[in-house]
C-alpha cells in the first residue's frame, strides 16, 4: 500500500490506469476525496473507488474489464417467462438513498461492506446532481429490489443491485438495458466478471479497449434530459 500514489483533496488527476498493479488486479492509487468532481472525473478516465470500512479510499481500475454491449444482452428463456408474468412495477430515481443503502444492506454478512456511509452520501450527491441513478422494482408499495449506477455520456457505469424477491434485480437489468440502447448509449460497464453479468450477454474486453470506448468529455447534461427514464 505505502508503494501506491497517493492523492490529495485538491488535485483530481490520477496516475495513468495503465500504472495500475497487475495483483491485486487493476488498484491504481489511495486517498483523496469522494467529492463529485473527481468521481465523475475517474468514472470517465475507466476508474472506480472500492474500498471497506477503516481502510483509505482505493481507485481501481482492472484489466480484463466486463461490459456489456446492449444490442448483446441475452436474456433467458425463464427469465423472459417472469418479465411477462410479472406484477412487479419498475422505475427510476424514485428512491435512490433507499436503493444504495438496501445495496449497502445485503452485504453485510462479510466483515465489513465496501459501500460505507462515506460512500452512501457521496453517491447520494450525485444523484442530486443527475449524474447517479436507480432502478426501483416494487411490489405494491414495496421495495424488493433495484440497482444504481452512473450515468456519463453515453455509457452506464453500474455499481450494485439488490433483490429481495426471486427475479427482483435481475428483472431490473432486463428491464433497464434495453431501454439505454434504445437512448444511444453504447455500452454498460460491469466492473469485474460475474456469472450473474455474463449469463446476460456482458463479456471481458482489454481494459486499453475500454478506455477508447468511454466518454470524450464529462458532460452529462445530455443524461438529464432522458432521466427518469419512462
Amino acid at each position: 500500500m505505502s508503494s501506491l500514489p497517493w492523492l490529495n483533496n485538491e488535485n483530481f488527476e490520477f496516475p495513468a490506469p495503465d500504472s495500475a498493479l497487475a495483483e491485486p488486479n487493476g488498484l491504481l492509487a489511495a486517498g483523496g476525496n469522494l467529492a463529485p468532481e473527481r468521481l465523475i472525473e475517474a468514472y470517465s478516465k475507466g476508474i472506480f473507488p472500492w474500498f471497506e470500512d477503516g481502510q483509505p479510499i482505493l481507485w481501481w481500475t482492472p484489466d480484463p474489464r466486463m461490459v456489456l454491449y446492449p444490442d448483446e444482452l441475452h436474456i433467458s428463456r425463464s427469465l423472459a417467462k417472469a418479465m411477462r408474468k410479472s406484477e412487479f412495477d419498475i422505475c427510476t430515481d424514485t428512491a435512490f438513498a433507499h436503493v444504495i443503502s438496501a445495496c449497502a444492506d445485503t452485504r453485510t454478512y462479510s466483515q465489513g461492506t465496501w459501500i460505507t456511509v462515506e460512500m452512501i452520501e457521496a453517491y447520494c450527491r450525485l444523484h442530486e446532481l443527475g449524474v447517479a441513478h436507480s432502478v426501483e422494482v416494487y411490489e405494491g408499495d414495496t421495495l424488493v429490489g433495484g440497482l444504481y449506477g452512473l450515468a456519463i455520456g453515453d455509457v452506464f457505469f453500474g455499481e450494485s443491485m439488490f433483490s429481495r424477491r426471486t427475479n427482483a434485480s435481475k428483472l431490473a437489468f432486463a428491464w433497464l438495458v434495453p431501454k439505454l440502447g434504445a437512448l444511444g448509449y453504447r455500452l454498460v460497464d460491469c466492473q469485474v466478471s460475474s456469472p450473474f453479468l455474463a449469463s446476460f450477454g456482458a463479456r471481458e474486453i482489454p481494459r486499453s479497449e475500454f478506455l477508447t470506448q468511454l466518454p470524450k468529455s464529462t458532460d452529462y447534461g445530455r443524461n438529464r434530459l432522458h432521466w427518469p427514464l419512462q
